[in-house]
């Protein structure tokens, strides 16, 4: 797998849960830095208090080998209580993509709720790409490795993923 061919990933958990109270979580964009070994803090922008097509939110992340970046996520799908899928974009070009394009995000995000066996299926999914991301530095820097390198992070997301889902699922069932 190559960056250019967008790589992928997707995590799915049944939750014995409502699917409005499983929606209420996975709409709560302060929820996964619960459970992220990356990502440390978001907040809405534009004084929002919630999620709505268009909707923009700040991240901040963290990681080992990148440091601390800012992005700017954009809400570009949402079909209540179903789907919720969003942009992230590079707004201080700190991967060197140029100017932040929703069009021509760094990753393509999503969370998608079924109904299933008197609870739900919660997916959770990314696409890297097309735009830079820090991803794209490491490989600049190693390109005969790129393979590898997708791999490596492919698995780390996917391991982050699926704490997410484990974290909203403990949550969703919880006794209220």
């Amino acid at each position: 797998m190559r960056y250019v061919d967008g790589p992928t990933v997707e995590c799915e958990l049944h939750l014995a849960a409502d699917p409005a109270t499983v929606w209420e979580l996975v709409t709560d964009i302060e929820l996964p830095a619960r459970f992220s070994p990356e990502l440390q803090r978001v907040r809405w922008l534009d004084d929002r208090q919630g999620p709505t097509l268009g909707a923009r939110f700040e991240g901040y992340n963290h990681h080992p080998a990148l440091g601390e970046w800012r992005t700017i996520s954009h809400i570009v799908q949402l079909d209540e209580p179903r789907l919720i899928g969003w942009v992230v974009l590079d707004p201080d070009n700190r991967f060197g993509g140029g100017t932040a394009d929703p069009e021509h995000p760094g990753a393509s995000w999503q969370f998608r709720l079924t109904a299933e066996d008197g609870g739900c299926r919660l997916s959770h999914s990314v696409r890297i790409g097309p735009g830079r991301t820090g991803l794209s530095l490491i490989i600049d820097q190693a390109p005969e490795q790129e393979e590898e390198i997708i791999e490596r992070r492919t698995a780390a997301l996917r391991e982050g993923m699926t704490a997410t889902l484990h974290g909203i699922r403990n949550l969703a069932e919880k006794p209220r």
